[in-house]
C-alpha cells in the first residue's frame, strides 16, 4: 500500500469529516489507495479514521465482483451488543459487582458446542472461548443513562432516566482469525466473488454468527455478576462484508445505519451516544462511526502514559467516577481514554454530515477489560 493513489481512485473517497477533526494523513492516504483497487466503486470514511494493519479503520468500500478479506481483517464480525437492564443505577452493589464481573476471565462453563451447532457454526477448539472478551480494545460495559435526548425513542429501546445498560464489545475471538488465516489473499486484488470469494464469505458468515453468540455469552454472565435481568436490544457488526447481488460492502471499523439504533461508545473514561441513523447521504454507502477511534498507537500510549504526572493512579478510576477492571497494567495504559480521540466532536460531525442524530447519553460505570495478565512474549508479538 505504498503507491500514491492516482485522480480517479481519489475521486471514489468521500470522507465525512470535518475540517477540525483529527485525521491523520497516512488514514486519508490509507483510504485513497483503498479507492485504487482492483474493482472498487466507491470508499467512505467516518469521522473515527485512523490508519490500520492493512488498510484504514473506521471506513467503508463497495467493489463489484471482488471480496477483500484482510480489509474485514482477523476479528470478523467484531461490534457491539447493547442490552438495557431492568436494575436501576441506585440498586447496584458496585463492590460486589466488580468482584462477580472479573469471572468473566474464565470459561464459560455452558454447552458451547451445543449453542454454536444450534446456530449452525463448527468452530472446532475455538467454541471455548465462547462467551470471552478477549483482549485488544474490547470490553465489557455497565452504564448509566446519562441523558434521554429523545425520551420517546430512548424509553423505546428500553431506557429510562437513572437506569442501566450493558454494552459489550467483542468478536469472533480466534475462530475469526482462522477463518482469515484460510483464506489469505497476497496483496492487494482480492478474491473473485464467482469462487474463491464466495467461499470465504460462506466462512465470514459463520464467523459473524459466532462473534453475535459470543456477545450474546458475555452478556448473559454480565448479567448475572451484577444481578439483573435485561434484554437484546441492538447488535451492531462493524467489522463484516456484505453481498449485495455481484457487489459487496465491506465495513471496517464502521457501523451498518441500516439496522436501527447504533451506540458509538467513546472510551472507559468518556461517555457512550445511542444514535439514530438518518437517510443515508450520497456516499455514505450506509455506514456510521463505530466508537471514537484510535488517536495515539499501542505502541505509543505507555511512553505517554508513564510522562503523564499521576496518570498510572487514574487508569482504573474515570474521570465519571466508573471503575475499570482490568489487572494488566501494559492494557491499561494502551487503552487509556487519552488513546482516543475525542468522542462529542466525532458524534458532532455525524450530526452534521446529516448521518445521524442523538436518542441518548450514558456514562461508563463497570468497565470489564481483563483479569489476566499477558506474558511478555504475547505483548512482543501484537
Amino acid at each position: 500500500m505504498g503507491n500514491f493513489p492516482d485522480a480517479d481512485a481519489q475521486a471514489r473517497v468521500r470522507l465525512f469529516a470535518s475540517a477540525s477533526s483529527w485525521i491523520e494523513g497516512a488514514a486519508r492516504l490509507q483510504l485513497q489507495q483503498l479507492a485504487g483497487r482492483p474493482g472498487m466503486l466507491a470508499v467512505a470514511g467516518m469521522p473515527d479514521l485512523h490508519p490500520g494493519h492493512h488498510g484504514p479503520v473506521g471506513c467503508a468500500a463497495l467493489a463489484r465482483g471482488v471480496v477483500f478479506p484482510e480489509i474485514i481483517g482477523t476479528d470478523i464480525g467484531c461490534g457491539m451488543q447493547f442490552w438495557p437492564l431492568d436494575l436501576p443505577e441506585r440498586r447496584l452493589k458496585r463492590d460486589k459487582a466488580v468482584e462477580r464481573l472479573a469471572a468473566l476471565e474464565g470459561v464459560w462453563e455452558g454447552d458451547a458446542r451445543a449453542l454454536l451447532a444450534e446456530h449452525g457454526v463448527d468452530a472446532g477448539a475455538h467454541a471455548d472461548q465462547i462467551g470471552t472478551v478477549g483482549g485488544g480494545n474490547h470490553f465489557c460495559e455497565v452504564q448509566a443513562v446519562e441523558t434521554l435526548v429523545d425520551a420517546a425513542a430512548g424509553m423505546a429501546a428500553g431506557l429510562a432516566p437513572g437506569g442501566l445498560a450493558l454494552l459489550v464489545h467483542s468478536g469472533s475471538r480466534g475462530f475469526g482469525a482462522e477463518v482469515r488465516a484460510r483464506h489469505h489473499v497476497d496483496g492487494t486484488a482480492g478474491l473473485a466473488l464467482e469462487g474463491a470469494g464466495a467461499d470465504y464469505l460462506a466462512d465470514h458468515d459463520a464467523a459473524l454468527r459466532y462473534a453475535r453468540l459470543n456477545r450474546r455469552v458475555i452478556a448473559w454472565r454480565a448479567l448475572q455478576a451484577v444481578r439483573a435481568d435485561g434484554e437484546e436490544r441492538i447488535d451492531s457488526p462493524h467489522n463484516l462484508a456484505e453481498r449485495q447481488g455481484d457487489l459487496v460492502l465491506h465495513r471496517k471499523g464502521a457501523a451498518p445505519s441500516d439496522r436501527g439504533l447504533v451506540p458509538v461508545p467513546g472510551s472507559r473514561g468518556t461517555l457512550t451516544y445511542l444514535v439514530e441513523p438518518l437517510a443515508p447521504p450520497d456516499g455514505a454507502l450506509s455506514s456510521l462511526a463505530h466508537g471514537a477511534g484510535r488517536k495515539h498507537d499501542r505502541a505509543s500510549m505507555s511512553g505517554r502514559m508513564r510522562a503523564a504526572a499521576g496518570s498510572l493512579d487514574r487508569l482504573i478510576r474515570t474521570p465519571l467516577g466508573g471503575h475499570v477492571i482490568c489487572t494488566d497494567r501494559q492494557l491499561l495504559m494502551e487503552e487509556a481514554p487519552d488513546a482516543y480521540k475525542d468522542i462529542d466532536k466525532v458524534v458532532a460531525d455525524l450530526e452534521a454530515k446529516g448521518l445521524a442524530r442523538v436518542v441518548a447519553v450514558l456514562r461508563p460505570v463497570l468497565t470489564f477489560k481483563t483479569a489476566r495478565i499477558r506474558r511478555e512474549q504475547d505483548r512482543r508479538g501484537r
